[in-house]
């Protein structure tokens, strides 16, 4: 059972990642045609967050998610367990960084730096409880900043 759970969670991972690639990379960009609503593929009228701004490169919520949950596992002390699901954010991000990054690569960059900083907090060869907390904080600064 657990070899079928270690061949399942990467697999996961990676459909998650790729289907974050191509709906990153697909998206259309928030300055065009619609104001005050976001089309649909469908045809349907979704309304636009009021007093929000979307990010220059795209829905971000995928990424924020995920560092959220991260967040949540290190204030429960679970260093390990929040060090295994940062995994996930990392190859999510890596797959989307040819859609993501050429929409703007200054932000890109900022927020690369964050994740690589939480990464680095929970790597470290005896991670700290505090660190990661403040990595982590500072990673889901960075996305609501530059989600406007």
């Amino acid at each position: 059972m657990t070899h079928r759970h270690s061949i399942a969670r990467p697999f996961f991972a990676a459909s998650a990642a790729v289907f974050l690639a191509l709906t990153a990379g697909c998206s259309k960009p928030a300055d065009q045609g619609n104001t005050g609503a976001a089309s649909t593929s469908l045809g349907q009228s979704v309304p636009a967050q009021q007093g929000k701004v979307a990010s220059k490169l795209g829905d971000l919520s995928a990424f924020r998610s995920i560092a959220a949950d991260v967040a949540t596992i290190v204030d429960k002390g679970d260093l390990p367990a929040a060090k295994a699901r940062i995994k996930d954010l990392e190859v999510a991000w890596d797959s989307a960084e040819a859609g993501l990054k050429p929409r703007a690569a200054d932000d890109w960059h900022v927020l690369d730096k964050g994740i690589d900083k939480s990464l680095s907090a929970l790597r470290a060869d005896a991670p700290s409880q505090t660190d990661c907390k403040a990595a982590m904080a500072a990673l889901l600064k960075t996305f609501d900043a530059l989600h406007g």
